[in-house]
């Protein structure tokens, strides 16, 4: 494994792709960053004060006109009413330089597209995994809930990246997980960055 590895998770709904972030960290030693972003962001925006629900609401977020799709390249083109993204992007690059981490959603494989020392998986399952497991672990939601969820990611994704969100020429590696226990994603994860550069 390099001295310095990056490795971004972007994940369907109801995958296990939080699961295999963390696993991902806690295996190689490092701090897994999800809703973390979201409070680092609003902390440099002065929102110290607003309450979690507020955050997450802010945080997916798009322009209710359609002016089309922002690019990663050029942050500051993104409109000023919506400063979340830009904040959480300059948050993710900044943690990034720093050394080893593991990133949960986030846009993060579209913000760190060019640092050479990041590798960026999708994680996704079928229909009757999730569903099943939208009862086990998201308090008996229904898969109708979660492609909701689902849906609103993959809006806000596509329009602030310019990238589709689950094409796989976004990402190294797409992982399904509908047969993959959470324990071997991960192995198998770190066995294709080994692969790819060895070192």
């Amino acid at each position: 494994m390099q001295e310095k590895t990056i490795i971004t998770i972007s994940r369907q709904y109801g995958s296990g792709g939080k699961e295999i972030a963390e696993l991902l960290a806690e295996k190689l030693g490092v701090r897994c960053y999800d809703r973390q972003i979201l409070y680092l962001a609003a902390e440099k925006m002065g929102d110290t004060d607003v309450d979690i629900e507020s955050i997450l609401e802010s945080a997916y977020q798009t322009p209710d006109s359609s002016i089309g799709s922002m690019s990663t390249y050029g942050l500051e083109a993104v409109p000023y009413y919506n400063k979340m993204y830009r904040e959480q992007a300059k948050v993710i690059l900044q943690i990034a330089d720093k050394g080893s981490a593991v990133f949960l959603g986030r846009c993060a494989d579209a913000v760190l597209k060019e640092d050479p020392d990041c590798y960026s998986f999708f994680v996704y399952a079928d229909e009757a995994f999730r569903r099943e497991r939208a009862k086990t672990h998201y308090g008996s939601q229904s898969l109708k809930e979660l492609e909701k969820e689902n849906k609103t990611r993959e809006r806000y994704y596509n329009y602030y990246t310019g990238q589709k969100w689950g094409d796989m020429q976004n990402y190294d590696l797409m992982i399904n997980t509908s047969k993959l226990s959470p324990e071997a994603a991960v192995d198998l994860i770190l066995g294709y960055i080994e692969k790819r550069d060895p070192k």
